[in-house]
């Protein structure tokens, strides 16, 4: 089945940067692959004929009907179903488990400002700390250090507006020079929602609230008007939980028993953000994942491939780090490729990019590029960006790229990820494409990896998350 192509003026569209800058365009930076379109070799036709759409979206109709928050019973649920689908192709599949820092949200967030008419709708940043806090309201800027000396914030609630710092570097911040509590507000329309990246003792109260009351404060500020803020949170709690990595593989079927094979992983993660469904973040990788491990269940290759579902990808992608942490030297050294599935099927978000951690091409991209220019007449283009699993084996050494289309969905981490969003074109181009990167270096007799990597197609591509869940 043909797919639509990426022209130049889509991947121009693509955007990238931080949050509190310009958004800036992006642009084809490399000459677009040059290959001729022609038929698909035989084995991408085994590939290919083997994949049943309607199976991965199933798995995701069946993952997504709850939220799956890591250390929660909807995850281990999850998880046992992933085990369970493993188990029916015929794969021994392994369940991992792993302790990790959970949050738990407050069920009260509370600010009132006496001094100004109107209500203020305030949220609270993931990881913000409990508190029942009352003082007099001071701006400082963007939260560095020397704005927040030069407000004089010692037992006062400072406002800071969003942008340049992280979220977490400007709480600490605002802690270090004696402040007792902080207000954030955006600097772009809507809610600011966000996370401190971890739990810290060093934490104060903080708030957010949207730009339109952030500058109506500024400006009662500005006119001499004395403010006093009342803050309260509650219920927020930080403590140990469980999660669990899911792990199938499949063998070589013939190698040289003097030498062991290399390896290959097909990965995505299984859990979701609270309150989300997350069925293209990730039940669509995850279940693309499971689908590739029925296709080549019974093909013959003289590698090993092994498919993992991750979890606790959304709390800083502990699931994939925990694992390639506990990796032996030795499995490191035999692994040539990670191919990490993540958002792969909204029907909302941009087109297939392919990105790295250090924007370089590998085996993977190379791979999939010839992949997808086999199947598609053109290359899928390839840029920058972390903030999902890959990092985890790249950081190991290990030629890693994501699969994910660019830009996301406008529902992304909401409670609108549902299944009804979920494009089953999107889903079977994907799994083609990755499904014959593999397999055509997978299978008997295939080429050895090249080390010298092609230039293909390449784009400056926005990260996984929007960073307004760092700044």
């Amino acid at each position: 089945m043909k797919k639509q192509f990426l022209s130049l003026s889509l991947v121009a569209a693509l955007t990238f940067g931080a949050a509190g800058t310009t958004t800036t365009t992006a642009t084809a930076l490399a000459t677009p692959h040059s290959s001729p379109v022609h038929q698909a070799p035989s084995t991408d036709k085994q590939i290919v004929k083997r994949i049943d759409v309607d199976k991965i979206y199933k798995n995701i109709e069946y993952l997504s009907q709850t939220p799956r928050v890591a250390g929660t019973e909807s995850e281990y649920k999850a998880v046992q179903f992933i085990k369970k689908q493993f188990k029916s192709y015929g794969y021994k599949a392994d369940i991992e488990e792993f302790s990790f820092l959970s949050y738990t949200d407050p069920n009260l967030v509370e600010l009132s400002v006496d001094g100004f008419d109107g209500e203020i709708q305030s949220n609270h940043l993931t990881y913000s700390v409990n508190g029942d806090l009352s003082g007099e309201m001071v701006y400082a800027g963007l939260g560095t250090k020397e704005e927040l000396e030069k407000a004089g914030v010692t037992g006062k609630i400072a406002l800071i507006r969003r942008g340049s710092l992280t979220f977490a570097e400007k709480v600490l911040n605002a802690a270090e020079k004696g402040a007792a509590g902080v207000i954030l507000f955006n600097n772009a329309d809507g809610e600011l929602n966000g996370t401190l990246g971890g739990a810290n003792d060093k934490y104060i109260p903080s708030v957010t609230i949207t730009k339109k009351d952030g500058e109506a404060l500024l400006e009662k500020l500005n006119a001499g008007v004395k403010l006093t803020a009342s803050l309260k949170i509650e219920g927020a709690y930080s403590g140990e939980k469980t999660s669990y990595n899911v792990v199938a593989t499949k063998k070589a079927t013939k190698n040289n028993k003097a030498k062991k094979s290399d390896i290959i992983y097909i990965t995505g993660h299984h859990d979701s953000v609270a309150g989300a469904p997350g069925a293209n973040d990730d039940a669509s990788g995850t279940s693309v994942t499971l689908e590739l491990a029925r296709v080549l269940k019974n093909l013959p290759t003289d590698t090993e491939i092994r498919f993992v579902t991750f979890g606790a990808e959304e709390n800083g992608l502990l699931g994939s780090q925990h694992y390639v942490d506990n990796l032996s030297d030795e499995d490191i050294k035999r692994t040539i490729a990670n191919f990490n599935l993540d958002m792969v099927g909204s029907r909302d978000a941009g087109d297939l990019v392919i990105l790295t951690n250090d924007g370089e091409m590998n085996l993977v991209t190379e791979l999939a590029q010839e992949s997808s220019t086999r199947l598609n007449g053109e290359p899928t283009p390839y840029g920058q960006g972390g903030r999902s699993d890959h990092v985890s084996f790249a950081e190991a050494g290990i030629p890693a790229a994501l699969f994910i289309h660019s830009p996301s969905e406008p529902w992304y981490h909401t409670p609108d990820d549902t299944i009804d969003k979920i494009s089953k074109e999107k889903l079977q181009d994907v799994a083609e494409i990755v499904g014959t990167a593999v397999y055509d270096q997978a299978k008997l007799e295939a080429k050895k990896p090249n080390p010298n990597h092609k230039k293909g197609k390449k784009v400056k591509a926005p990260h996984l998350f929007d960073e307004k869940e760092l700044r």
